[in-house]
């Protein structure tokens, strides 16, 4: 229970940036919620029920119903439950239009490329996905930047939406260091987001719900295996 009456069930997988940054969310905000491991190799009637369009995680479930898409649930939850917990989302309508502007590029340029540089089917994909990613990290820097004003987080002083959003990733920063030897934002050409990574990651809200690293580390190598094993069968 989510207190005051209110009932929150969060339908997810547990590897998920996008879960994640839910569940960040929830943990900043001060609300519990029930967690639903869901099997997205054999999806329960209640993610294919509460989301039929899309039929993914995470479906965030308040009072039996459901909200669907990570930003939209984040954005949801900071309204609704705005006078629980900090406020995510900046007072004044330019800032608040730009977190959202950059909550966008995260994942349709930061993400989808990091994603693409992952999970290529050929050597090229995975090389155009590497230069991607790199150049929408040198973005986010700039942004970080920016939004920060010289302060520790992209919100200021304290968390904001841009920190939740681009903290879904920070288990996957330190996995994908595990994996393959290099980190997303490194001291050298993002100095301002690797220590970002560091301090962000230090928070109790943070520590509380993100994933291990090394069973993050063991369900990536089971994915590649079985990439590696379905591409031989072909």
């Amino acid at each position: 229970m989510a207190g005051g009456g209110d009932e929150l069930k969060l339908l997810g997988a547990f590897a998920s940036p996008f879960v994640i940054r839910v569940k960040l969310a929830l943990s900043f905000k001060g609300l519990s919620f029930e967690d639903v491991e869901e099997d997205l190799g054999n999806k329960s009637e209640l993610l294919l029920a509460s989301n039929p369009a899309q039929k993914k995680v995470p479906v965030l479930i308040h009072n039996g119903k459901p909200v669907c898409d990570s930003q939209v649930i984040v954005q949801y939850i900071d309204e609704v439950f705005s006078g629980t917990g900090p406020s995510l989302l900046p007072a004044d309508p330019s800032e608040r239009v730009a977190a959202r502007f950059w909550a966008a590029y995260i994942d349709d340029k930061l993400l989808a490329s990091w994603l693409q540089a992952a999970r290529g089917k050929t050597d090229e994909e995975k090389t155009e996905g590497m230069k991607q990613t790199l150049l929408a990290v040198e973005t986010m820097e700039a942004a970080f930047k920016t939004c920060s004003k010289g302060k520790p987080f992209f919100g200021g002083d304290s968390v904001g939406y841009l920190d939740v959003t681009l903290g879904a990733l920070v288990a996957w920063v330190h996995a994908g260091a595990a994996l393959y030897g290099m980190r997303l934002f490194d001291d050298a050409k993002s100095p301002l987001l690797a220590a970002w990574v560091e301090r962000f990651g230090a928070l109790d809200a943070v520590k509380a719900v993100l994933p291990d690293v090394n069973r993050l580390v063991e369900f990536a190598k089971m994915k590649q295996a079985q990439a590696a094993a379905a591409a031989t069968a072909q």
